[in-house]
């Protein structure tokens, strides 16, 4: 951590015992989004005299609004030059009128998260957590006011739909600008997210822009960051390899953050967590655990727990993922296979070659590794026995495959092969998958659950997230068969009345929903439910978009 973040963590503690958490609305990240007025130094002489004495709620929100700006400020409301109130060529197969309004009401959002970050945070980068960016930010809104890497995929779908393209081109340039200069797109756009990624979409988020615009300037920016992100992805931090049962090594890829101590935005949460693990060494491990859930985007879940209902037990690093390694390869769209698209297009044979090669080796782990065919599945694969009462992680040159490490939990991730193209059209596996999902009791009144395991978590029952959903209903009505078809036409349907539900009782749009309900907010989690919301308005649109809404069908519940 920056010397920056360190001390805006103690702020962060200070106000928590200060302050309390009465009704559960002490948000620690607040505290280390806060600009500093003044440079560190003065900031940090002026709370130690703070500390020396007894400090009240009145006292410490004094020091707070003379020593900082509130966070959000260094970022400024931004003019969307491309933007039309009624876009031309808008949701054609949008018929309703209810539906069709609900829509542009969702189009209209994007005026108020589009960002632009002021001059002071590229002047004095040592007063901002904030990262500079060169481009308008489109943020997914409320606690989360900076960008943040695989929301931004989804931002940039609802964009498009929104005919858009300037903006959507702009946003995909920041995170080709984060790639050049940090070798990799972080977590989120603020200094304590540069410990770890999250899913990697730039390349699928880039194809998206070129299929609408045609736009080959955009590859041949890219071209290079994406080339640096596979090399990240592909370092040994990351990589493992593992030979199946017929002797066959393969290489796949995990989640590992960089990062073994409390994370500087849920500082206070993460210690908590910690506090009853016996030694520094144990804390160490669980914080790098931690870091690591945030790095997979679903922080947290019983998924990645040995112990599903204890956060302690969290091994994420220790799980080959279904998802991250089809996101690796997504054979008709990001990035091994992208990557040889790309190179086609600018001409680089061997360079196509090579990725064609890369993709074709990763699809034929995931299907050796991952592949379950008495649950019709693909299985996120453990490095570790669940079940031992004491995980020791002890890495291997080279693993043996053993069934019994496939985690039989099931998950929307385990039919995530399917958008990411390692299933194809008239595969024997699409039947299976289609099968094994209507039996998998994921499908619940308004959407895909995240797990069948309700534990508190965020991302376990009952919560239905929209990039999951957009992910299934792509990955079935891309099988192009009549029963997938029919299935993400039912999710889409679903997904859509449920936000449309509780966006005419609240007027916002939200994070997440109730699964078990029509129109419900979601719940659990470290913090309360957020508004704005990027991906969420991305996804609605998306669905409109492929769907549309008849005049015969009614939007409610």
């Amino acid at each position: 951590t920056t010397p920056l973040e360190s001390f805006l963590t103690s702020v962060q503690s200070t106000a928590f015992q200060v302050l309390g958490n009465e009704n559960g609305t002490f948000d620690p990240k607040y505290y280390v989004d806060l600009p500093l007025k003044q440079d560190l130094e003065v900031t940090k002489s002026a709370f130690v005299n703070l500390s020396r004495s007894n400090i009240d709620k009145g006292k410490f929100n004094g020091f707070v609004s003379e020593h900082f700006d509130v966070p959000g400020t260094d970022l400024g409301d931004y003019n969307l030059s491309d933007f039309a109130n009624t876009p031309e060529g808008f949701l054609p197969k949008v018929k309703d009128a209810s539906a069709r309004d609900f829509a542009l009401k969702i189009h209209s959002l994007w005026k108020g998260l589009a960002k632009k970050i002021k001059r002071e945070v590229v002047e004095k980068p040592q007063r901002h957590t904030l990262l500079p960016l060169p481009n308008v930010v489109v943020i997914p809104g409320s606690r989360f006011r900076e960008v943040y890497y695989w929301d931004t995929y989804w931002i940039i779908r609802g964009l498009l739909v929104s005919k858009l393209y300037e903006t959507a081109t702009s946003v995909v340039g920041n995170l080709i600008y984060l790639v050049n200069t940090y070798g990799f797109v972080p977590n989120g756009a603020r200094s304590y997210y540069l410990n770890r990624s999250q899913p990697p979409l730039l390349s699928e988020s880039v194809k998206a822009v070129y299929a609408e615009t045609k736009n080959k300037s955009l590859i041949e920016e890219a071209f290079p960051a994406l080339l640096k992100e596979h090399s990240f992805w592909s370092s040994y931090r990351f990589t493992v390899h593992i030979r199946d049962g017929h002797g066959v090594k393969h290489v796949l890829t995990r989640y590992n953050a960089n990062l073994y101590s409390p994370r500087p935005e849920s500082y206070i949460v993460d210690t908590d967590t910690a506090k009853n693990l016996g030694s520094s060494k144990e804390r160490s491990k669980l914080y790098h655990q931690i870091a690591t859930a945030a790095e997979s985007g679903w922080d947290f879940s019983s998924r990645w727990m040995a112990n599903r209902l204890n956060r302690t037990t969290l091994v994420t690093a220790y799980i080959l993922p279904v998802d991250l390694n089809s996101f690796l390869l997504q054979a008709s769209s990001s990035m091994e296979n992208n990557i040889a698209y790309f190179a086609k297009l600018l001409g680089k044979q061997e360079l196509q070659r090579r990725f064609h090669k890369h993709a074709t080796s990763r699809k034929t782990a995931i299907n050796a590794v991952f592949w379950n065919e008495e649950m019709g599945q693909y299985l996120d694969y453990w490095l570790v026995k669940r079940n031992a009462t004491d995980i020791e992680f002890k890495q291997q040159k080279i693993y043996s495959f053993d069934k019994q490490n496939q985690n039989t939990d099931v998950f929307p991730s385990n039919f995530f092969p399917l958008w990411c193209g390692v299933v194809r059209p008239g595969d024997e596996k699409v039947s299976k998958l289609v099968s094994s999902f209507k039996k998998s009791g994921l499908l619940l009144a308004a959407g895909v659950v995240t797990s069948l395991r309700e534990t508190g978590e965020q991302w376990d029952y009952p919560n239905a997230w929209p990039n999951l959903q957009h992910i299934i209903i792509e990955g079935f009505a891309g099988t192009r068969s009549v029963e997938g078809l029919a299935l993400a036409e039912d999710i889409s349907q679903r997904w859509l009345k449920s936000n449309y539900a509780e966006f005419q009782r609240v007027g916002k749009m939200l994070e997440k929903l109730d699964a078990r309900y029509c129109g419900r907010s979601g719940l659990g989690g470290e913090y309360n439910p957020q508004t704005g919301f990027g991906w969420s308005n991305g996804v609605v649109l998306s669905l409109f978009e492929k769907f549309g809404w008849s005049t015969t069908s009614k939007l409610t519940c």
